[in-house]
């Protein structure tokens, strides 16, 4: 993603690999579309239809983004259409314990607004769960820059959704105001990332789900803001999902391949705002539900929108 500094100069401000074999088995999911299901599904195991599934386990919580096979780390099939690309899946009844075979198109838009829009359809012929996101890295200072730390995020969330030690979500939504997790307003990302609130120590930084304050079903709505005051790059925000997800590069440092500047990613190089559903929203009915029916169709969308400031 080339966009302009406030002087006008080009960086590629999108986290990457320079060999594209790098992305099959990255930790990082850098850059990737994650589905069926963003997020954990607890245990590994849901009911639909008062039928119960279990799912492939991968990680502390149970099932971690649609599985050890999930989307994120498959070969799709692309095309070019005028100014978007459209990548197309095809998920099979069974695929890491799902229902259903899954249709799925991913659309990637840039306008001459420096703005990127990422949409998401599907369609099943039977009922099954579906949260699609991408996991897009950024470092408004230029991918290879250094520390995002010192850039300011503003979240329209005022609360946080709390998680138990193997990270399940309890279903309790903390108030944020006071907290470290306040980005209400304009705020560093480096002054909480110590903190021992809702476990961000333990994690070493941010990776918890925020849902959207005003959220309403299948209409865009501002999520919030990232800045960078060095480069004066800036990126609004916005999706028709009901929540986002903060992650503050924590682990990057852990085995990254080598990136698209040459170079090996350090930990907090890179900050995303993943848009997506609330996690283990298949087992609380309490969350806005993730469920696609035979006679529904997936639509989600997220936008961000590049420019500066002064």
């Amino acid at each position: 993603i080339l966009v302009p500094d406030r002087d006008g100069h080009l960086a590629d401000v999108a986290l990457g690999y320079k060999d594209f074999r790098s992305y099959f088995g990255d930790p990082a999911l850098c850059g990737k579309s994650i589905g069926r299901v963003a997020g954990c599904i607890a245990y590994g195991t849901m009911r639909i239809d008062g039928e119960e599934y279990r799912l492939d386990i991968n990680g502390m919580a149970g099932h971690l983004n649609g599985g050890v096979k999930g989307f994120a780390g498959r070969l799709w099939e692309s095309r070019v259409e005028t100014n978007r690309v459209v990548m197309s899946l095809s998920s099979d009844d069974g695929d890491q314990g799902y229902p259903g075979n899954l249709q799925v198109e991913a659309a990637f838009d840039f306008d001459e607004d420096n703005a990127l829009e990422i949409t998401y359809i599907a369609r099943t012929d039977r009922t099954t769960p579906v949260n699609m996101a991408c996991n897009l890295l950024l470092n408004l200072g230029g991918e290879g820059s250094g520390s995002v730390l010192d850039h300011e995020l503003r979240l329209d969330a005022s609360t946080v959704l709390e998680a138990d030690d193997r990270l399940i979500p309890t279903g309790k939504l903390l108030g944020v105001a006071g907290t470290p997790a306040d980005f209400r307003s304009l705020r560093r990302l480096g002054e909480g990332v110590d903190s021992d609130f809702d476990r961000i120590r333990m994690l070493r930084g941010y990776d918890h789900f925020f849902p959207v304050d005003g959220w309403r079903q299948n209409i865009l709505t501002e999520v919030g803001e990232l800045r960078d005051a060095r480069s004066g790059r800036r990126v609004e925000i916005l999706s028709s999902q009901p929540g986002v997800t903060l992650y503050t590069g924590n682990r990057l440092g852990g085995g990254c391949p080598e990136t698209k500047s040459g170079g090996r990613y350090r930990d907090y190089e890179g900050v995303a705002v993943v848009c997506q559903g609330y996690p283990d929203a298949v087992n609380r009915p309490e969350f806005p539900s993730p469920l696609l029916a035979p006679d529904g169709f997936y639509c989600q969308k997220t936008v961000y929108r590049f420019g500066t400031f002064r």
